[in-house]
């Protein structure tokens, strides 16, 4: 018999420390896969439902790198500087690997990373995270049933089973190995994105077959793009993310420290099955930035519903809050926890343009710097209003209402907003020029790619990611 003084404490009895963290990141998730009519996440749909739910959460850019350097630092891509794919995240950022570090954690990196040059990637391109599993491009060192990731020392490690279930399995081991002391762990999967060289979402065997043809979201409906072909694996890779999930969140409890972790979910950003443009993300819509977000665990369990615009460029200081680690200055999200939330989210859109954008409760605006080359600028001094939605009458975005006279007022509005929030950013205060009103009295524009039709991203020399 164990001795009594080596038996472990009860869970009620153990002194309080800093809780645990983990951030899972999924590559290209839709939002409404979530709380979705085929029960598609229904371990995410209970975390949200326990804990705090963002229901209109947005990336401040739709693009991998830039949105994960975002996650990473809490500062817009033009502060960091990595404003596309292809830019390394600068040695001199300061992460949340870092501040957690710092504080005292045990920190991990597990899955793909992208903010550096190459692979493997090296020790001063990783962000400050001491335990590395991770490939900077997973995509291509790895397919479905072939995972390659590479340790600290570089060396390639393979991972057995489908891809996101060796990742899950990976972050259950670091889990187990690091929970006698507080610890910050990102788990970053590559589904449900599509598999580069195949242009295909290859699900589990058998998933596939399982949603195929059973639900289409109303904005792919109206507009075509490559869904009918695509949606079965897509949504087939994001049921086997919410089972790696579920079993994540079994093992915190298994090892008695659920309720000690806090657990924080989000996508890099979404998919709208090349409907905007010749490829999956890259534009103003919400398809392209609305992404899942919910957090449970100490702080967040029984905070219900946030129902304003956020930008997932407020989890870092949230996250940084909830463990009692200063936020830094330099961290231009605010904690979900605040009462100063502004009223919209602020977003850029590199590669396939230079783009700025908000998003309100009831409006969408954009303005594209119609001059400027996206591959080698950053932001631009004039731009030209090219968007604007209702989302209240509009939700799918199908009717542009940009250079309506209709509307001039309330456009003229957001273009001022959009300004402001443009030099809160750290860019210059922009001239925007209103758009031209469309031909024809009454006419609308309801395609949007009449309007909002940006140049394949291959013309600048590189592989859409």
């Amino acid at each position: 018999m164990t001795p009594p003084a080596q038996q472990p404490v009860p869970q009620s009895r153990r002194p309080p420390r800093r809780p645990n963290v983990i951030v899972v990141l999924t590559d290209q998730q839709r939002w409404d896969t979530t709380g979705n009519p085929l029960d598609l996440t229904p371990n995410f749909d209970r975390m949200a439902r326990l804990g705090t739910h963002a229901l209109a959460a947005f990336t401040p850019q739709p693009v991998c790198a830039p949105a994960r350097a975002a996650l990473q630092t809490g500062r817009y891509p033009t502060a960091t500087g990595v404003y596309r794919n292809d830019i390394p995240l600068p040695p001199d950022a300061r992460t949340l690997a870092h501040h957690f570090g710092e504080a005292g954690y045990a920190t991990g990196y597990i899955g793909k990373w992208h903010l550096a040059d190459k692979d493997p990637v090296p020790p001063e391109q990783r962000g400050g995270y001491d335990f590395w599993l991770g490939a900077n491009l997973l995509e291509f060192t790895s397919d479905a049933y072939r995972t390659i990731v590479y340790d600290e020392a570089g060396d390639a490690v393979a991972l057995p089973g489908y891809r996101s279930d060796a990742l899950t399995d990976a972050a259950i081991r670091f889990v187990t190995d690091h929970h006698d002391r507080p610890f910050y762990l990102f788990l970053s999967f590559l589904e449900p994105h599509h598999q580069n060289e195949v242009d295909d979402y290859p699900a589990p065997e058998g998933y596939e077959e399982r949603y195929q043809g059973r639900w289409l979201p109303p904005d792919l409906a109206a507009l075509g793009g490559t869904a009918q072909r695509h949606l079965g694996g897509y949504l087939g890779q994001v049921k086997r993310l919410d089972e790696g999930l579920g079993r994540l969140l079994d093992a915190l409890r298994s090892l008695e420290i659920a309720q000690d972790t806090i657990v924080a979910y989000t996508a890099d950003h979404g998919c709208h099955f090349k409907t905007r443009n010749d490829e999956y993300k890259r534009s103003c819509h919400d398809a392209s930035l609305r992404v899942p977000l919910a957090l449970r665990g100490p702080g967040f369990d029984g905070g219900g519903a946030i129902t304003r615009p956020v930008s997932t460029l407020d989890l870092p200081p949230t996250l940084l809050e909830a463990a009692g680690i200063p936020v830094p200055d330099a961290v231009q999200g605010r904690s979900l926890r605040s009462s100063s939330l502004p009223d919209e989210v602020f977003f850029q859109v590199s590669e396939s343009e230079v783009g700025r954008g908000i998003r309100t409760d009831r409006w969408k605006y954009y303005a594209v710097a119609e001059e400027a080359d996206p591959w080698h600028t950053a932001s631009a001094d004039r731009y030209r209003e090219q968007a604007l939605y209702d989302l209240a009458s509009d939700p799918h975005e199908l009717v542009n209402l940009a250079g309506m006279p209709s509307h001039r007022e309330i456009a003229d509005g957001l273009a001022a907003r959009l300004a402001r929030r443009m030099s809160e950013a750290g860019e210059r205060t922009p001239v925007i020029d209103p758009a031209d009103p469309p031909p024809g009295r009454h006419r609308v524009a309801t395609d949007p790619l009449v309007r909002i039709s940006p140049p394949p991203v291959t013309r600048y020399g590189h592989q859409p990611r």
